[in-house]
């Protein structure tokens, strides 16, 4: 597997000027977010994934995680001197609250920090990822005392935490969960079975706080009477270390496609009498707490198709350069594959979608910062919180849809060597067949853009999204940066979008028709979207007093029009047609 570097100045750029952290950094009061501040956090994480966590990659691939006879877990090697340095670098308390020991720099920040430790090694990763969710839920929902009992080692990253929401008879459908919470004292037992808990056990951290939902004795049916406890796998004692092993164990290890290295566990809750828990927020008011972590993990799993992206058109590049095969047009002799068309539209492809993807997911990102942090007026701030609403499952749904695409892309380029597991693509291919599935499958997200982030405020939040379109669309054809025909492009497909918008509203009573096409319109959104950052993506390159920048942005940017904006014809033709085909067939005949 080639070398992993973080394309640093792409990340800056993108960060910096498509996403407008400078201008965020100002409006939140982030002092210590200077430009310096960022390029030299940028500079640093990039030499930590790169040479610490990138070479683990595909030797975690191989070896995979084991449960021994204790049940615990033990990793690859490598993997927990890694996480050593992890937390000696000071990595895992970027965003949060300095009296607890973090570094207080914004969430947005920390986004291009995690895609390269995802770029690097994402089964690694996912821990971290995990743990920053599980922080960020306690920050928010927790009582001051739990806080001061938990948040310390956890923004350290000495104690890591998960998430831990399915159980083998619910799947996605929470208010069918059966793990149960009874009051005990000042805290509650549990008992029950959890699934799917990624590094639900492992040896690089001394302790792993839970958090598990659950329900009380009296608890009213459905999500309604579901409750959320932080569940340490050793109790805190009274210096605040770990103590007494609690009473939550892996029973097993799943054998997964990809993502071998990260151990996706079978937990028990409450074997010998249950599991000591604290109960986290109101009672009864567990799925709404649970979300403040669903919804950061949404934007980060959406980044990591964007890393696994990133990876995968690196390895390709790599390739297609070094590989002579055929004589490409022009040429005398045999010539490196990426001087032929075909490569070189694949290579196009791969390119564009990933820095839209990074963009899209940068933008969601900064548009929450501003949402919790910046000294606007409450109309202000509700307005970025509608933003940060609508992009969550736009990063999550759209930049995990084009991760497939992106690395079997890859897989392409190295012809048949793409199919052999020593050449390293085709891992990128199996673990980011995950990333559309879960914190939510890419089907839930399109329900709920079409639903709770379009219908229920009769499109607000994406009516204003266009109206930014169509003024960067204006821009772009004053400063001339892009050619009239590929602006009129892009503004077809900023119409086709209101046409799409339209016909979802004026459809919104028909439950069959909303399934439907969710996923179309998820996909149409995402797509103009796109588009979007891209042309305005050239017209901030425009303004590069080195003039570097701009003929690289301008020719991924007229590639996206041409060659990926088209697509969303198709998306809206499928929008418009509505359920009659989709649902004709009895399920039997399926």
């Amino acid at each position: 597997m080639s070398e992993y570097r973080a394309p640093t100045r792409e990340m800056e750029f993108a960060l910096r000027r498509l996403a407008g952290f400078d201008e965020m950094a100002k409006a939140c009061n982030y002092e210590d977010a200077s430009p310096d501040v960022v390029a030299a956090i940028l500079e640093e994480a990039a030499k930590f994934a790169g040479n610490e966590i990138a070479p683990l990659n595909r030797s975690g691939d191989e070896i995979g995680v084991r449960l021994d006879e204790d049940r615990c877990v033990q990793t690859p090697d490598g993997f927990k001197q890694a996480y050593q340095q992890y937390i000696e670098g000071g990595w895992a308390g970027l965003q949060f609250d300095a009296e607890l020991g973090g570094q207080a720099l914004p969430f947005s920040l920390a986004i291009p920090v995690q895609e390269m430790i995802h770029a690097a090694n994402m089964a690694w990763g996912l821990c971290p990822l995990l743990s920053q969710g599980a922080t960020e839920a306690l920050s928010e929902n927790a009582d001051e005392s739990l806080k001061q009992r938990l948040l310390p080692k956890m923004i350290s990253g000495e104690w890591t935490g998960t998430m831990n929401l399915t159980e083998p008879q619910s799947g996605s459908d929470l208010a069918t969960i059966r793990t149960q919470a009874r009051p005990e004292g000042d805290h509650y037992r549990i008992t029950g079975q959890k699934i799917f808990i990624t590094w639900g056990e492992h040896d690089m951290a001394e302790n792993i706080v839970h958090l598990v939902l659950a329900r009380l004795p009296d608890a009213p049916p459905g999500v309604k009477g579901i409750s959320l406890f932080a569940v340490p796998k050793f109790i805190p004692d009274a210096d605040g270390n770990p103590g007494e092993r609690n009473d939550c164990y892996a029973l097993s290890l799943e054998h997964k496609m990809g993502i071998h290295a990260s151990p996706t566990c079978v937990m028990s809750y409450g074997e010998n009498g249950g599991a000591l828990g604290y109960l986290v927020g109101e009672e009864n008011k567990g799925l709404a707490c649970m979300f403040t972590m669903m919804n950061n993990a949404r934007l980060t799993v959406g980044l990591q198709g964007v890393a696994i992206s990133e990876r995968a058109l690196q390895m390709a590049r790599s390739y297609v350069a070094e590989r002579v095969q055929g004589t490409a047009p022009g040429d005398q002799g045999l010539s490196p594959i990426v001087r032929h068309p075909d490569v070189r539209r694949m290579m196009m492809t791969m390119k564009a979608l990933t820095e839209a993807g990074r963009g899209l997911a940068y933008s969601g990102c900064v548009a929450v910062d501003y949402a919790k942090h910046a000294q606007l007026d409450a109309e202000r701030r509700a307005y970025f919180q509608r933003r940060a609403d609508l992009l969550t499952p736009l990063v999550k749904g759209w930049c995990t849809e084009i991760a497939q695409e992106v690395t079997s892309l890859a897989v392409q380029c190295h012809g048949g060597m793409g199919f052999i597991e020593e050449t390293g693509v085709a891992q990128l291919y199996r673990d980011a067949r995950i990333l559309p599935i879960y914190e939510g499958t890419n089907g839930i997200q399109a329900l709920d853009l079409i639903g709770r982030k379009t219908i229920r405020d009769r499109g607000l939040a994406l009516q204003e999204l266009l109206a930014e379109m169509r003024a960067t669309a204006a821009d772009a054809r004053a400063a001339g940066v892009l050619e009239s025909q590929r602006l009129d492009a892009f503004e077809q497909s900023i119409a086709q979008l209101e046409s799409a918008l339209q016909q979802v509203l004026d459809s919104s009573a028909n439950e069959h028709f909303v399934g439907s096409v969710a996923f179309s319109f998820l996909m149409l959104t995402s797509t103009v979207t796109a588009g979007w950052l891209m042309v305005k993506s050239a017209l901030l390159a425009a303004d590069d007093s080195e003039g570097e920048l701009l003929p690289a942005r301008q020719a991924t940017a007229r590639f996206f029009v041409d060659h990926v904006l088209p697509r969303s014809t198709g998306y809206l033709a499928s929008v418009l047609a509505g359920e009659d085909s989709i649902m004709a067939l009895p399920e039997t005949a399926l």
